[in-house]
């Protein structure tokens, strides 16, 4: 099993339980306490909870190593007079530079060929953080074997709780929800018949409606997941 003391000590130091990440303190006092925990893993895993919490991590850690190697940013996605810089956001979760071992990752490979293709669990859109606000809140601790199950269950109910990214309009009849169920629809229409069935019951003192609701996107938010030093 992966030793997970630094990584799991660097996030109970820089996030706090809002999930905002104190870049700032992160980027002057410890640099490449980060960089040096990642480069002595591996892309080895031992059996399913193993490596959900294994790819997990990495995959914060890996965002968290590209932000403080940029830091002070506003977002990581950049404007270019004005406008989306596409081609720096792409980069971002594009490229493989994300060593371990011999291999090269991207983001993106890790999402979804080390997560969303070989874990196949709906529950991981909740925890892998992409270092936005509209993003799920970080954990300030790391997942664990051990623990990984229940860690994502609490990751689920705090998602899906949290007005900001999801909120029921019963009057109405629509369910506004973040992008993120937009953009992964196919994953959570492979455990439930809708996006209104996989959400309203994880929804915490909502009555299930007469009638299926309307589905309504949230803007996304990308400004940085930071809190600023005290």
């Amino acid at each position: 099993m992966n030793d997970l003391t630094i990584w799991d000590q660097l996030l109970h130091r820089y996030v706090d339980q809002a999930g905002r990440v104190d870049y700032e303190a992160w980027s002057t006092h410890h640099p490449q306490t980060l960089c040096r925990w990642l480069a002595q893993q591996s892309a080895d895993t031992n059996g399913r909870e193993d490596h959900l919490a294994h790819w997990i991590n990495l995959y914060n850690a890996f965002t968290i190593q590209s932000v403080l190697s940029a830091y002070p940013i506003a977002s990581i996605r950049p404007t270019l007079m004005g406008l989306p810089n596409w081609i720096a956001f792409l980069r971002f979760f594009q490229r493989r530079v994300h060593r371990l071992g011999n291999e090269l990752f991207s983001l993106a490979q890790i999402e979804n060929r080390m997560l969303r293709q070989i874990a196949a669990d709906p529950r991981i859109h909740f925890a892998i953080v992409c270092a936005s606000i509209g993003c799920p809140l970080l954990r300030h601790e790391a997942y664990t074997p051990k623990g990984v199950e229940e860690q994502l269950e609490q990751d689920v109910s705090r998602f899906i709780n949290n007005p900001a990214k999801v909120r029921f309009d019963a009057e109405r009849g629509v369910l506004h929800c973040s992008k993120i169920f937009r953009w992964y629809e196919a994953d959570f229409l492979a455990v439930a018949p809708s996006l209104p069935d996989y959400i309203l019951p994880r929804m915490q003192g909502v009555s299930a409606p007469l009638h299926q609701p309307r589905v309504a996107f949230l803007p996304y938010d990308w400004s940085l997941n930071q809190r600023m030093s005290s």
